[in-house]
């Protein structure tokens, strides 16, 4: 099987005639990333225990196991995992493919799709069960109402590096007056640059990167109480009312999203 610059397989190549789609395991290290590329085939990114993030031009999502991303056929994007993590990618052939979507879409995995992406990596089954397996398999790929937690970055390099220290530390309780001094704007200026840039208010912002920060968290089965901490908030139900407010959905059914 060819490969990709990046280390994964080049999926023009990878499905003989007599299969519509294939799917291939990777294990992801720590920190581990895929940089920017792009495949000849549509791809859905799912991980059966892990968090995934996926990031495509200024947009951010991060994947529990219950939600995959259909990726389009020649959409540049990166794909990683902040701890260790399996990601089981099924790539899928445009021509062979019944799913039309144009533009990046969250998949919720109920359990049967789940197996039937389990089942159709074995390189075992044979072409009938497959060509019956692949049929269920794009009935059951349909998008779910869940709002992801998206993280444009901010463009000017002043509010970029406020932002990157934010998602490392994503307790930081400092106003913009503070974060002002420090990256050599206003107050008034970094307010205007993420509004320009990112689309939403400084706030909000941060409010999304400490959800998303708790996310991956929670992937993890750090107990709810300390992951809001860690991520900022004092309580376990004031991170639950920003988690529901951004997503519509309490943590707790964002895991089990269907």
């Amino acid at each position: 099987m060819t490969m990709s610059p990046n280390s994964q397989p080049a999926p023009r190549s990878a499905a003989p005639p007599a299969e519509a789609l294939r799917v291939i395991n990777f294990d992801l290290a720590r920190g581990q990333r895929f940089g920017e590329h792009e495949h000849s085939t549509h791809q859905l990114v799912w991980s059966p225990a892990s968090v995934l993030t996926v990031d495509i031009g200024d947009h951010s999502w991060v994947l529990p196991p219950t939600l995959a991303l259909w990726i389009p056929a020649g959409v540049p994007h990166t794909t990683g995992a902040t701890r260790q993590a399996q990601m089981r990618s099924v790539y899928l052939l445009p021509d062979r493919c019944p799913v039309r979507w144009t533009q990046p879409t969250v998949v919720g995995v109920p359990p049967l799709l789940r197996e039937l992406i389990t089942h159709l990596g074995d390189p075992d089954v044979g072409a009938q069960p497959r060509a019956r397996a692949e049929a269920v398999l794009f009935d059951l790929v349909r998008p779910v109402a869940v709002t992801t937690i998206e993280l444009p970055m901010p463009v000017d390099a002043r509010a970029r590096k406020v932002a990157e220290a934010l998602l490392a530390r994503p307790s930081d309780h400092r106003a913009l007056e503070e974060w002002g001094r420090e990256v050599g704007a206003s107050a008034r200026t970094l307010a205007r640059l993420f509004s320009a840039e990112t689309g939403m208010s400084f706030g909000r912002w941060r409010t999304r990167a400490r959800l998303r920060a708790g996310l991956e968290h929670m992937a993890a089965n750090r107990p709810l109480a300390a992951v809001a901490h860690h991520v900022g908030y004092t309580t376990p139900s004031s991170f639950i009312a920003a988690f529901r407010q951004e997503t519509g959905r309490t943590p707790g059914a964002y895991f089990t999203a269907r």
